[in-house]
């Protein structure tokens, strides 16, 4: 079995080399990391490829024009997993903020559904200790916020750590995928809803990022807060455990 790791990056040079070290030392079989970088000024796009020749050709890297963010990153990253033969498709990023030790967890699980996520908002998940309760109350009314206008079971929409079967993606629309931001993950977790497709949650502790500075901004939540209205009327045609063809 093939597992592709998508992992979009923007300045990530202190943390690419480790996480992938660290992935790589899970020891699963058929793993690999996808880079999509965003032209970045730190030099992240060129280390990537540097790491695919370190890993005999286990990291491989798209490099694209400028930041043209997250959505259109993974979207991207999918098609060419998927083109490129992955049986299962991973998402996260690149900070360690996911635990790479769940990833074995992920997949196996995966075999009963089509889409297994890391969760912080299931028993046994949760945020950053160190976090202040602004920010954990800001993440989890964004999540209250945007499942309970798209009326979705999930309970972690905006989280990003996820596995996809090849056949999940491969039944979703994409093309019509447009957000751009962080509201990207609630819209392919809404699609994916509407069409019927078997999710499961597994807990997670969500780490602040070790390197680096986070790419969130109040743009980003404005942008977020707005995009889920839109959703609604955008979808309108799909209907509840109807596939696409």
């Amino acid at each position: 079995m093939k597992v592709t790791i998508v992992m979009p990056t923007y300045n990530e040079l202190e943390n690419l080399p480790k996480i992938t070290e660290a992935i790589f030392a899970l020891d699963l079989p058929g793993t690999n990391i996808l880079v999509v970088d965003d032209n970045s000024p730190d030099g992240t796009g060129k280390l990537a490829e540097e790491l695919g020749a370190k890993y005999d050709g286990r990291v491989t890297v798209i490099h694209r024009a400028g930041k043209l963010g997250l959505g259109t990153a993974y979207i991207q990253g999918f098609k060419a997993a998927m083109a490129d033969g992955a049986d299962v498709i991973g998402q996260m990023d690149a900070d360690f903020s996911h635990p790479i030790e769940k990833i074995a967890d992920l997949v196996q699980t995966l075999s009963d559904y089509d889409m297994v996520l890391g969760s912080r908002y299931v028993t046994g998940g949760r945020l950053d200790d160190s976090w202040p309760f602004w920010r954990k109350a800001l993440s989890g009314f964004g999540n209250f916020y945007a499942r309970t206008i798209l009326g979705m079971k999930l309970r972690d929409v905006t989280g990003g750590y996820r596995f996809w079967k090849r056949e999940t993606l491969m039944r979703m629309p994409l093309d019509r995928i447009k957000s751009n931001g962080y509201v990207f993950q609630v819209e392919m977790a809404y699609v994916a809803s509407l069409l019927g497709f078997k999710f499961h949650e597994l807990p997670i502790y969500f780490a602040d990022r070790r390197w680096g500075q986070s790419k969130m901004s109040l743009h980003i939540q404005i942008e977020a807060a707005i995009r889920v209205w839109q959703l609604l009327p955008m979808y309108h045609d799909l209907r509840r455990g109807i596939m696409l063809e």
